[in-house]
This record gives structure tokens, C-alpha cells and sequence, in this order.
């Protein structure tokens, strides 16, 4: 892996401060906004919630363990998290089915059904401010946006003292 300085070498150091202020703005933005979709479900949801509902949507029922580990967290924090979703009746948690001692969480039926709520109102949000983006556009940004999150999170897991975030 190159080393930091490797990788400042080639690069223009106005280019790297233009992009760290940018990525500070969004991180603002995102924030204010909580880019929590529009219409009645915006904001709604807080991001722990869609991303675990998310999560559990996308690959299926799993242990605490292993949603954790796939969204570089720790255990207690999944734990924490999931309490009110299980409360509310979005996630369920079953006996795991070749262990009867560890527990499986689920999406539920309700919980999809407020997921893709969730999803329509940020979706429409993406759509507002991506307005005059042509299609190309907005894939490149996605794609770009997406690679970039996969570097923060392998740089960030390789970093003195880093661990799962809660």
C-alpha cells in the first residue's frame, strides 16, 4: 500500500485541498439536510436505521457478528442500534436455524415496507438535486462516489488505532 506521502507526490496539492474542503462541505450538507429524502418521509429515519435496514435487505438475515462486520462497526453498536427497530417492528430476531442459541436478525415485512418509504423519499431527493445532471453524469458520480467511500473505509481500517466505529 502506498504510503501517504506516495501518494501526495503526484498529485496537486491545490487539487487535495479543494477535494478534503469539499468532502468537509458535503459531510456538513449531508448533515443539515440529513439528506432524509422529501415529503412525509423525509427524515424519518435516521441514517444507523436505513443503513442497518438496508443492509439486512440487501444480503438477508444475519447474526450481529456479521452485520457488524460488514458495515465496520462494533457488535455492542449493532446491538444498540437494532433495539428500537426490533421495538418498532422492522427487524425480527429469530433462532439461527443451525444454531439455536445465536439469534438471527431479519427484515420484516413492516420493515421493507418503511424501507422502500424511506427509499422512494431519498431517491426523489437524488433526483431534486441531481436535476440538471445528465445521466452520465450522475453515473459517474456514483461510481466516483463509490470508489471513493471503499478507499476512506480501507485507509481509514489500516490506520493506527482504528477499529470498528461506532
Amino acid at each position: 500500500m502506498p504510503t501517504t506521502s506516495d501518494m501526495t507526490t503526484h498529485t496537486d496539492p491545490a487539487v487535495l485541498d479543494a477535494l478534503q474542503h469539499q468532502v468537509a462541505v458535503f459531510a456538513r450538507r449531508a448533515e443539515q439536510s440529513r439528506l432524509g429524502g422529501v415529503g412525509q418521509a423525509r427524515n424519518s429515519m435516521d441514517r444507523a436505521a436505513y443503513l442497518l435496514l438496508n443492509r439486512l435487505d440487501q444480503e438477508g438475515p444475519m447474526g450481529v457478528k456479521a452485520l457488524a462486520a460488514g458495515m465496520g462497526i462494533d457488535s455492542s453498536t449493532v446491538t444498540r442500534q437494532v433495539a428500537p427497530l426490533v421495538d418498532a417492528g422492522l427487524v425480527s430476531r429469530a433462532t439461527h436455524p443451525e444454531d439455536g442459541r445465536a439469534v438471527v436478525l431479519q427484515l420484516s415485512d413492516r420493515g421493507r415496507s418503511r424501507l422502500e418509504e424511506v427509499r422512494n423519499s431519498r431517491r426523489a431527493l437524488m433526483e431534486l438535486v441531481t436535476d440538471e445532471w445528465s445521466d452520465e453524469e450522475r453515473e459517474a458520480f456514483c461510481t466516483l462516489l463509490t470508489r471513493f467511500n471503499a478507499s476512506l473505509a480501507t485507509v481509514t481500517a489500516s490506520l493506527p488505532g482504528s477499529g470498528p466505529a461506532s
